[in-house]
């Protein structure tokens, strides 16, 4: 035997590699690896001897992959990696050396990365796709890609995604899993590798990087996947036993009824391996948990429900972060681990309790604050604020829900002495506290996420009592109906939508409390009052839809358009593709509506709130005489990079391969740039006038206007307006130069460009700066000097939702436009009132002062004729009753308006004493009913409300309407009902009265 060579390599956490190895560079090579901290490297924690694989060392050779040699990982390149067999059983290394769920995090995209994967950054929870509400899984940010609609950046990528589930919200802290929030860790493959290296990986990270006991982890397959069982079973080495065939329902992906599909495959952690292999059920929450998932996107569902291979075959996979984090960590839930349980402990010390010491109950409502804190913070961060629609819907019922679960617990307070304050703030600060690894930007906008918890809260707290003894007093009416009419206790949904409507009650937590009484809700009546007004987190989608389309073939065909409309309005091209209604063609005749797809062009597409160019194609004869002509008056960005030029053929015959020359309409252009520029300016001015965290929230550049979404929780002071319009003007006169570069994203971030929430970025983006004033990461069209710009004016500042606030303004052109027109309206106005434009104001204010004058002295004249219409009828008023007889007056007055009738009732329960009762009704206008009840004391005594009674009454006339126990006043649209609404009412009055 020859000598052995000996190298010290330094590793993480300054710990050291023994690498012996002989002389010929074909022999093996044996590695003792010394302790080190678990966090923060891909390296195994442990003292473990192996014998690595045999690796040749050449000069060509860093010593980065000499070392990914030493350790048995393959040195990728851009073919997929060979993977050795994993037979070894390693000690279950987690009971020695505590690990955080960070450090989890970080292992695993460190494994991967090792393994050639790209560590891509998380996506915003607001998805930039149009089939879900929110990010609800790993693989959302590749879809495009999956499809082949978006080309691949890298071979294979790895990433730990935020993301939000919330259909099965009832079910957390309820079981030991269920969350809103949580991160899937995920390595994805685009063609690169496949099923075999997708397993061997999942398990050498498991019982290798984690040191999870081979013997505690079962697999399930689906049914039919021959090719899964056999790596699993004889290259893996894990036993027939363990190894669970499982139908359809269970582990065959599909996106939908028709696209990607394929098996999937499963690891499960058996807590309890002494109840050995019978009558197994993975499903068994608690013996089993699932932590890693692997679909293997392999085929394509056609129509007929027949199955093809794809031509990419792709890997998706997730392993849930806090599952494995409770794994790791030894507790019995995941909101025990370092990952929730921070945040339960500061809601346990604001609630005066223990966690440790709590009954189940208590511990239940502290899990779901600890889990809806989470999500709150960061949907807020990701720029989702409480409203009543929507994304905004899904934060608003968790932060009620959470407010709610608090108040239950005892909570009072913001914890610093203020029993009127948010506690929710509080909590908050904890989840922001350990954001440091998950998301960075938390801790940036933490005062903006802290003052909209705040706010929230406080406006829900302003209700919800009275909401919830409005509540309390539904459910013991709905119970003691149920149990006088021997029926199943079920709250109206007219009640529900009260509760919602009125006093901001989400519909669930609506429920949930009734369900605790034992009370059901009519869901189909509250649908019905709800008609359109809402669209709440139960329509989101919960499934990532995916189809292979026919244009995804068409992407295979047609490259990229190339986009030249930074330097040009004008180029020559060549049509590539023909599309009328979707489908191919081969040419095109005047008149017919057609998109166009161009090898170049100078169109901009819409992208970033810019609408597309409008312009003109050119198709031209060799004398240059114009054989066809095709309008364009939109421009679209399809299949990931290809440009549609969608316009109307209005000469000639346009042909598949014809050049054409395409020219944008320069004026409608420039009127895009001017906003565009003049949206970048806006921001800057609101962040410096309303304070540096408000951020954009949507927005609109077109040719007429600019409208600007921003995130703020008031509406701004004219002050402010005034302020605004004077920063924008005053740079537009500086006449400052714009400067426009194209670097790399994390060099444009650290430079302080600001990004849009929720945009996708590519690794080089285009910055686009106003220097001293304005820099952010855009790809619109902008204009090369402030002064262009001309002029800038606000036409209105209104709210668009909760905490959101829109700002639409004219620059430019459309901004002569403006005060043209209001100038011309103006010297309208003057000419009809007689005066000059600066005593408009007071002449109109005098005007309205005499209308409301009129107006009163009309009301009071209507008022007069129906107290006088009411003498005359209180004749007719007749007595009910035996022991004690009561007044009644049931009578219809004709058109008397609804504010009429109730003064005619007033007077009339005056004229005939107590006890009285009047019902009074009539047909104001076309199809519109009132009907008004007043009761005298002596009445409301014997138990009979106004406010009760007249809802049935109004029923009938298709309305409805209640009050006060006195005096009630409702309404109706069937005029044609009112005299048997009213025989109804006496009738009902007469035999009510009769039974006391």
């Amino acid at each position: 035997m020859g000598g052995l060579q000996h190298s010290l390599l330094s590793i993480h956490g300054g710990k050291s590699l023994i690498v012996s190895f002989p002389s010929s560079s074909s022999s093996s090579v044996t590695a003792i690896w010394f302790p080190k901290p678990p966090h923060g490297s891909a390296v195994s924690t442990g003292i473990i001897t192996r014998t690595m694989a045999r690796f040749s060392l050449s000069i060509s050779r860093s010593e980065h992959c000499f070392l990914k040699a030493a350790r048995s990982v393959p040195c990728r390149t851009s073919t997929p990696a060979s993977v050795q067999p994993v037979t070894e059983e390693l000690e279950d290394k987690s009971k020695d050396f505590p690990v955080s769920g960070d450090s989890i995090r970080q292992r695993f995209l460190d494994f991967y990365a090792s393994r050639g994967h790209k560590i891509l950054p998380s996506a915003s929870l607001v998805p930039d796709d149009p089939t879900v509400l929110l990010t609800i899984a790993g693989m959302l940010q590749f879809k495009p890609i999956f499809l082949g609609k978006a080309p691949k950046q890298v071979p294979c990528a790895t990433t730990s995604q935020r993301c939000i589930r919330t259909n099965d919200v009832e079910n957390v802290g309820r079981t030991s899993r269920h969350h809103t929030f949580f991160e899937m860790l995920g390595n994805f493959s685009f063609g690169d590798y496949f099923k075999k290296e997708a397993i061997k990986w999942a398990w050498e990270l498991s019982t290798k990087e984690f040191g999870l006991p081979a013997s505690k982890l079962w697999i399930s397959i689906y049914e039919d996947d021959d090719e899964a069982f056999e790596i699993w079973n004889k290259e893996v080495g894990v036993p027939v036993e363990r190894i669970k065939r499982m139908g359809e329902e269970d582990n065959f992906w599909t996106s939908g009824v028709t696209g990607p599909c394929g098996p999937c495959s499963e690891i499960y952690y058996d807590f309890h391996p002494e109840r050995g292999y019978s009558d197994v059920d993975l499903g068994d929450d608690t013996r089993f948990i699932e932590f890693y998932n692997l679909v293997f996107m392999q085929y394509n569902k056609k129509d007929d429900g027949s199955l093809e291979l794809l031509k990419q075959q792709n890997i998706d996979t997730g392993l849930g972060l806090e599952r494995m984090a409770r794994i790791l960590q030894k507790v019995p839930n995941n909101y025990e681990t370092d990952l929730i349980y921070p945040i339960i402990e500061k809601a346990s010390e604001l609630a005066n309790v223990s966690y440790a010491t709590a009954d189940d109950h208590t511990k239940l409502s502290l899990k779901i604050i600890g889990d809806h804190m989470r999500a709150i913070v960061y949907l807020i961060s990701d720029g989702v604020f409480p409203s009543n629609i929507g994304r905004g819907y899904v934060v608003r019922r968790l932060i009620r829900r959470a407010v709610r679960t608090g108040r239950l617990l005892g909570i009072k307070g913001d914890g610093r002495g203020d029993l009127e304050g948010a506690f929710l703030p509080s909590i908050a600060e904890k989840v922001i506290e350990l954001s440091t690894h998950i998301d960075l930007d938390v801790k940036a906008r933490a005062p903006r996420i802290l003052e909209e918890l705040k706010r929230e809260e406080l406006r829900f707290v302003q209700t919800l009592e009275r909401g919830e003894k409005l509540l309390d007093q539904m459910l013991a009416e709905a119970l003691l109906s149920a149990r006088e009419n021997g029926t199943v206790p079920c709250l109206s949904g007219k009640d529900a939508f009260l509760l919602y409507d009125t006093f901001g009650f989400p519909v669930e937590i609506t429920m949930e409390v009734a369900e605790e009484r034992g009370v059901s809700i009519d869901m189909n009546g509250f649908d019905i009052e709800m008609e359109n007004q809402r669209r709440q987190s139960q329509a989101a989608h919960n499934v990532v839809k995916l189809a292979v389309e026919n244009d995804s073939d068409l992407a295979e065909k047609i490259p990229d358009t190339e986009f030249l409309g930074y330097n040009t309005l004008s180029t020559k091209a060549v049509v590539e593709s023909l599309m009328v209604n979707g489908k191919s063609v081969i040419q095109v005749s005047e008149g017919s509506d057609v998109e166009v797809l161009l090898n170049r062009t100078p169109f901009y597409a819409e992208s970033g709130g810019q609408i597309g160019d409008h312009g003109v194609l050119y198709v031209t004869s060799g004398n240059e005489q114009q054989t066809a002509v095709v309008e364009i008056k939109d421009v679209q960005k399809s299949l990931g990079n290809i440009f549609v030029h969608k316009g109307t053929v209005r000469e000639g015959v346009l042909e598949v391969g014809k050049e054409v020359e395409a020219t944008v309409d320069p004026n409608l252009r420039q009127r895009a740039k001017v906003h565009h520029t003049a949206t970048h300016l806006l921001q800057a001015a609101l962040k410096k006038v309303i304070g540096q965290e408000t951020s954009q929230a949507g927005s609109l550049v077109a040719f007429d206007r600019l409208r600007f979404d921003f995130n703020f929780h008031r509406p701004l002071l004219d002050t402010e307006l005034e302020e605004i319009e004077r920063l924008i003007n005053g740079w537009i006169g500086d006449a400052t130069l714009l400067q426009t570069k194209v670097m790399p994203l994390t060099d444009a971030k650290n430079a302080g460009a600001i990004a849009m929430f929720g945009e996708k970025y590519g690794e080089q983006v285009r910055v686009v700066e106003v220097p001293g004033v304005s820099m952010e990461l855009c790809g619109g069209t902008h204009v090369s000097n402030t002064a262009e710009i001309r002029a800038f004016k606000i036409i209105s500042e209104q709210g668009i939702a909760s905490g959101v606030r829109r700002i639409e303004a004219v620059a430019g052109e459309a901004f002569i436009e403006y005060i043209n027109a209001r100038d011309s309206h103006m010297k309208h106005l003057c000419s009809t009132l007689k005066v000059k434009a600066e005593e408009v104001t007071t002449r109109v204010e005098n005007l309205l002062e005499e209308l409301r004058a009129a107006r009163n002295e009309v009301a009071a004249l209507r008022a007069k004729a129906a107290v006088y219409k009411a003498s005359i009828i209180s004749s007719k008023a007749f007595s009910v009753g035996t022991s004690k007889e009561i007044r009644v007056l049931v009578e219809c007055m004709d058109d008397i308006d609804a504010d009429s009738l109730k003064s005619a009732a007033e007077y009339l329960v005056d004229t005939l004493q107590d006890p009285a009762a009047v019902i009074l009704g009539s047909c104001p206008d076309e199809g519109k009913v009132s009907l008004v009840a007043a009761f005298t004391k002596g009445v409301v005594d014997l138990g009979i409300q106004a406010g009760k009674f007249i809802g049935p009454v109004a029923k009938l006339c298709g309305g409805g309407g209640g009050g006060r126990p006195n005096f009630a006043q409702a309404g109706g649209r069937k005029p044609e009902n009112l005299s048997s609404a009213l025989e109804k009412a006496r009738a009902d009055l007469k035999r009510v009265i009769l039974s006391f």
